[in-house]
């Protein structure tokens, strides 16, 4: 469970949402606490009221009634007027903080405690001292006021914090099951296909990396159904083509043994026949094993292909006739050596050969063409025969792939040829490919690299 992609998944989540919500309720704290304090030291500092002008008009005032009696009931209408033009509050109080005027008239005659702040102006008012305050002083507590206010702030912040912290554990777990949905279908099929249900697939719909990762697991699953299926059908196709031969030998051998049949030239030859046919099977496959792990031993040099494309044309030339097929020969002149394996080449080239003629129908022709082409040399393999399908084509050059399924030795064959080929002109530094038409007949192309003399 701990080391599941979902709990590892949900555990960053939440690591990272503790982290970034505690560090902004932290900064958000301590921003709010000092903007508060700011803003009220701003406003008991008096920075909007014009207290010059405010001190002025209480001196005009007093200079104006010069100690007559009423001089309280006009200070009462002053500070009046100053509140409703200042939208503020002012108090006038002795030293024993005994007010005597109220803008608003409600602290006249009360005690004040004058020490909660500082007065912004000091009048001598029938010789007793005054000092002028703005606002009741009581409402200014700042030890009290920022209490109850980052108490306040806390709580929305605790709440918002708890809201969101629910929010994003609800969202990462739907996240993560939609995102983990895939995941799981993937290990569900790969057990199944562990214990060898190779029809597994999964349909994922999302784009991305779990996207990707279904396309590739639907190709692997492909090409494991396809690999085992060319497996079985290599068990059948080697057996049959060892019994075939191996039925043969024994029959004769037997026939020989119990007299029935003599030792003849044309019995021996029979044997001898069959018992190479054997040889040459298990030579492609030996051959191919070892191309396919890299060890195939080569000896690459400079290489005339001309000479290798004739000697190998040469040497099929009877069993084309058989059939009436015409060999065509189209070289460049003047073709660079290649770098490669003389009699590897000639192997590549007999077999495409024998390829063509066996697919090539009778009075046909095979067209054998050579040139140089991006700094190599293509040669090109291509008859008249039916063709193949478009199905088949990547295929072809697998081992025992055949596109006719029958095993007849005349058109079937054990499928070898063609993966020979492939792992022969890839172990040389070249490349292999086909083009075929239905009907139109086949072109089987590979290249060789150029040899650096002749560079």
């Amino acid at each position: 469970m701990y080391n599941s992609l979902r709990f590892r998944l949900l555990s960053i989540t939440i690591i990272v949402l503790v982290v970034a919500v505690g560090t902004m309720a932290y900064f958000a704290s301590q921003s709010t606490s000092t903007e508060f304090r700011r803003s009220l030291q701003g406003i008991l500092d008096y920075p909007n009221l014009n207290i010059d002008a405010r001190i002025n008009t209480i001196n005009k005032l007093l200079a104006s009634k010069g100690g007559e009696r009423d001089i309280w009931e006009e200070l009462q209408a002053t500070l009046e007027g100053m509140a409703r033009t200042t939208k503020a509050r002012y108090v006038i109080a002795d030293l024993n903080g005994e007010v005597i005027a109220d803008s608003t008239g409600e602290l006249i005659g009360e005690v004040i405690n004058t020490s909660l702040s500082k007065p912004f102006a000091a009048f001598l008012i029938e010789k007793k001292p005054m000092l002028a305050y703005i606002v009741p002083l009581e409402n200014y507590n700042l030890a009290s006021i920022e209490s109850q206010f980052n108490a306040s702030v806390n709580r929305s912040l605790i709440i918002a914090i708890a809201l969101a912290g629910l929010a994003g554990l609800l969202l990462t777990y739907f996240l993560s099951r939609s995102i983990l949905r895939p995941v799981d279908e993937l290990i569900s099929a790969a057990r199944a296909m562990e214990k060898g249900d190779l029809s597994q697939r999964v349909t994922v719909s999302t784009r991305g990396e779990l996207g990707e990762l279904a396309h590739a697991f639907n190709a692997m699953a492909e090409g494991l159904t396809r690999l085992e299926q060319l497996r079985q059908n290599m068990v059948t196709d080697v057996a049959h083509e060892l019994r075939t031969p191996l039925s043969n030998v024994s029959g004769y051998l037997e026939a020989l043994r119990d007299g029935v049949v003599k030792p003849t030239p044309e019995t021996i030859a029979s044997v001898y026949e069959e018992a190479m046919l054997l040889n040459r099977l298990v030579d492609d496959l030996q051959e191919l094993a070892l191309a396919e792990a890299g060890q195939l031993k080569l000896v690459c040099q400079p290489v005339n292909i001309q000479q290798v494309i004739n000697k190998a044309v040469q040497s099929l030339r009877t069993q084309a006739l058989e059939k009436e097929i015409i060999l065509i020969t189209d070289i460049q002149d003047n073709l660079p050596l290649v770098s490669a394996d003389a009699e590897r080449m000639g192997q590549v080239l007999r077999n495409l050969l024998k390829n063509a003629i066996i697919n090539t129908p009778v009075g046909g022709e095979i067209r054998i063409q050579a040139q140089v082409s991006d700094s190599k040399v293509e040669v090109s393999v291509q008859d008249n025969g039916m063709g193949i399908s478009s199905e088949h084509l990547p295929y072809v050059f697998e081992r025992f792939y055949r596109v006719d399924q029958s095993r007849a030795r005349e058109t079937g064959g054990a499928g070898l040829g063609l993966a020979i080929v492939k792992q022969l002109v890839e172990a040389q530094g070249g490349q292999v490919g086909i083009d075929s038409q239905v009907d139109h007949g086949t072109r089987i192309t590979f290249t060789s690299p150029i040899a650096e003399t002749s560079a």
